[in-house]
């Protein structure tokens, strides 16, 4: 009589044992469900750490930053800057130095002869300016470290400048920026000792002291076998650029004498 009474025990209790069960069982699920998910976040670099930087760009090895700040010419393709060796042209035109170049107290190595505005194909002359053909004394003696005349100044002006597109003031100023813009090598600075180069070794040696500069962009002109001028070609901007019409029209001499400068 008693054990259907135990019997139903034990089944009430294994009933209610399987619902905790099946209820505990539930309630991790449900939450996984609905539960949020977690929100990324960057994680610093420790304090150590170097901020990342941006790759730097490349450098340009065909040619030198162009001079943003310089006036900027038209009417016309390119510079030249004609750089003369002043020992050959005194012993040439002055062997008395009678003139501040060739007899003063300074000893010259080279000077600029001049900023010419030039074509792929020739180069304007003499052309129509609103500016006066004198150039004043004011400006003309503020060139004299690099131009030591008033007469060659005035010439380069009337021939030349005045087809850069410039008023004087402006057209000078870009012939000093072209002129400090070249860096003359050790082999050719000094004005006091006479030797022999070849024009290509010349070339080379501006282009190797010049990053940009190839010798493409340079042409060495000769009198007899005398250095006479050394020519370099900028775009209008002053930046370093070849010109085969100038090159082509470089001293063919072998080797050349490059004279030393006579004692005043």
């Amino acid at each position: 009589m008693h054990r259907p009474v135990l019997s139903c025990v034990r089944i009430a209790a294994a009933l209610a044992a399987s619902l905790f069960l099946a209820t505990c069982g539930d309630e991790p699920a449900q939450k996984q469900a609905t539960a949020t998910p977690p929100i990324l976040q960057q994680v610093p670099p420790p304090p150590h750490a170097p901020a990342p930087q941006s790759a730097p760009p490349a450098p340009n090895r065909t040619s030198p930053a162009a001079s943003p700040d310089v006036p900027m010419g038209s009417g016309f393709d390119f510079y030249v800057l004609s750089l003369s060796w002043s020992p050959s042209w005194c012993a040439e035109n002055d062997r008395a130095g009678k003139t501040a170049q060739c007899g003063g107290d300074r000893t010259y190595g080279f000077i600029v002869h001049g900023l010419w505005p030039q074509n792929e194909r020739g180069f304007p002359s003499f052309c129509p300016s609103r500016d006066s053909d004198r150039v004043s004394d004011a400006l003309g003696r503020g060139l004299f470290d690099i131009i030591p005349s008033m007469g060659l100044i005035g010439h380069q002006w009337r021939k030349h400048g005045t087809c850069s597109g410039l008023d004087q003031r402006a057209y000078f100023s870009v012939l000093r920026a072209a002129r400090e813009r070249v860096r003359i090598p050790a082999s050719l600075e000094t004005a006091d000792a006479r030797r022999r180069m070849s024009p290509a070794a010349i070339e080379t040696a501006l282009a190797d002291a010049n990053p940009g500069l190839t010798p493409q962009g340079v042409a060495v002109t000769c009198g007899g076998d005398r250095l006479d001028e050394i020519r370099i070609c900028f775009s209008r901007d002053l930046a370093f650029r070849a010109c085969s019409e100038i090159d082509r029209g470089g001293c063919r001499a072998r080797d050349l004498t490059i004279p030393a400068a006579a004692r005043p």
